[in-house]
Formats: structure tokens, C-alpha cells, sequence
């Protein structure tokens, strides 16, 4: 019996370290590539170029001294925050009544309505390119911060609804039936219970909408053409085609342009790994 025991400790142990290697695998795909270029962006092209692994040496600050001068980053930058801005208040405001009204008003089509939103996460952006394009054209939306910033949203929506629904409907009943004693309806109990309790779910939606509204390409490239509305990820792609020998300063440009969006998801890790845990998988 002693033996047996021993023996499922070590496949225990061993299944521990495994576990350990494999993160620590994709822990290395993730940074490795990080690693080399930020440290690129400290280097001449003839360092970059001899020594690509290695420190800078030596550390050649003014290549991301030189964004800030060679290029519109601010401007770039300016554009992707004005569309994130919009992207988040749309998205968190629509997915958190819809969330509201699927799980807590009884109406015979509730769940053919969440059926309906649920068919959104089967639909890629990709798919609907061409009909999306006729229709901002349709409307005047092209070359327009809106053109960008109504599709984008509407793309986020369905995942988004999936996580308030399931976290709005943990709310305890007897919350509500308390609120309504106390003469409130539906909408107080929105307003003074479900939108303190939901601040999980609204920073999780929030900081989801920020990542992929910052770092979307695509939908910008197809609905932007003038250079002075051009988003960050778009301004890379700009950057890269005017500086395309200097890869040292490319690079610089990459790690500026990453850093938002890293410092966004790591402020809010908790709040998403929490909002996820109640919203998605109880929903």
C-alpha cells in the first residue's frame, strides 16, 4: 500500500514539473520575441545586424528618442485612443443592457434573442468585409472614425453579452425582490444594485474592448485612406514602409506602440481572470 502511494506521489510530482516545462515553453515563445526587440531598438543597424541576441553595446537610446521626431506616433496615437474610447463606452453601455435584459426580464423570445447574439461568435470579421465596406459606403461612413468604430463594436457584442448575462444572473433574486419593496423597478435595480455588483464584468468587457480595439489592423485598413485618421497599428505599417533599411528604429517603433496595450492587460489581469470565471463559464 506504502509503495503504491510512493509511486502515485512521484507521477504526481512528474506530472507537476511537466506541467512547469510546458509553461515555461510558451513563456519563452511569448517573451523571446519581445526580449529581441526591445534590445534591437537599443541598437545601431551594424550591432542589429552582427549581433541580433546580444546587448547593445552601446545602448543607443536616441532610436526611441527619434519616433517621437521622425514620425506622427502622436497623432497615430491620439486616433487609436479616440476609437478605443468609443469602442469601450458603446460596447460596455449596449452589452451590459442586453446582458440585463436577457437575464433578468422573462419574455418568451429571451432565449431566441441570446440564440441570435450567441451565432455572432461563429461569424469572423473577414466574412463580412465586402458587404460591411458596401454599406459604410451606402452611409458616408468611409474614412471616418464611426466607419471603424460601429463595426467594431458590433463584432466585440456577442462574446461581451455572454459575460454579463452570466454574471447578472448570479445576482441573487432576493436583491431585486428587496429593491422593489423599497419602490424601486427594474431600472433602480439596475442602477443601484447590478452596476456596483457588476464592476468585474464591466472592467473585464472593458479591458477585452481596449486589447482588440487597439491593436485591430484590418477593419482600419479597409475603411481608412487619409494618414492623418491612421490608428496606431496602421501608423507601424506606415513607419515600416518609409524606414523599411532601419530595422533598429522599426523595431523601437513595435515596442512603443505595444506598450498601452500591454500596461492595459496587466493593470486589469484580476479583474478579467475574475470577471471571465463568474460571466463566461457560469453563463
Amino acid at each position: 500500500m506504502k509503495g503504491h502511494t510512493h509511486s502515485i506521489r512521484q507521477a504526481m510530482r512528474l506530472t507537476e514539473k511537466t506541467k512547469c516545462a510546458i509553461l515555461i515553453f510558451f513563456a519563452l515563445i511569448i517573451l523571446v520575441p519581445i526580449y529581441l526587440a526591445v534590445i534591437g531598438g537599443f541598437k545601431s543597424i551594424g550591432q542589429l545586424n552582427a549581433d541580433p541576441v546580444g546587448f547593445p553595446d552601446p545602448f543607443m537610446a536616441e532610436n526611441y528618442a527619434n519616433i517621437f521626431v521622425k514620425s506622427n506616433f502622436f497623432k497615430y496615437f491620439l486616433n487609436s485612443v479616440i476609437i478605443m474610447v468609443a469602442t469601450v463606452a458603446i460596447d460596455v453601455t449596449v452589452a451590459g443592457l442586453a446582458g440585463f435584459a436577457l437575464s433578468r426580464f422573462s419574455v418568451r423570445t429571451r432565449n431566441v434573442v441570446y440564440q441570435y447574439f450567441l451565432l455572432g461568435l461563429l461569424f469572423p470579421m473577414t466574412l463580412a468585409i465586402l458587404p460591411l465596406y458596401i454599406q459604410l459606403r451606402a452611409f458616408g461612413l468611409l474614412d471616418t472614425f464611426i466607419g471603424v468604430i460601429l463595426p467594431q463594436t458590433a463584432f466585440l457584442l456577442p462574446f461581451h453579452i455572454l459575460i454579463f448575462r452570466g454574471f447578472i444572473r448570479e445576482i441573487p433574486n432576493e436583491l431585486e425582490d428587496a429593491v422593489k419593496l423599497d419602490g424601486c423597478g427594474k431600472m433602480g435595480f439596475l442602477i443601484h444594485i447590478v452596476v456596483p455588483l457588476s464592476r468585474p464584468a464591466i472592467a473585464t468587457v472593458s479591458v477585452l474592448a481596449m486589447v482588440a480595439s487597439w491593436n485591430n489592423f484590418f477593419l482600419p485598413l479597409i475603411v481608412l485612406n487619409d494618414k492623418d485618421k491612421f490608428t496606431l497599428p496602421m501608423g507601424s505599417m506606415d513607419f515600416v514602409g518609409q524606414y523599411l533599411a532601419d530595422w533598429n528604429v522599426i523595431l523601437a517603433f513595435f515596442v512603443v506602440s505595444m506598450v498601452p496595450a500591454i500596461a492595459f492587460y496587466l493593470y486589469a489581469q484580476r479583474h478579467i481572470v475574475s470577471g471571465l470565471a463568474a460571466g463566461a463559464v457560469k453563463g
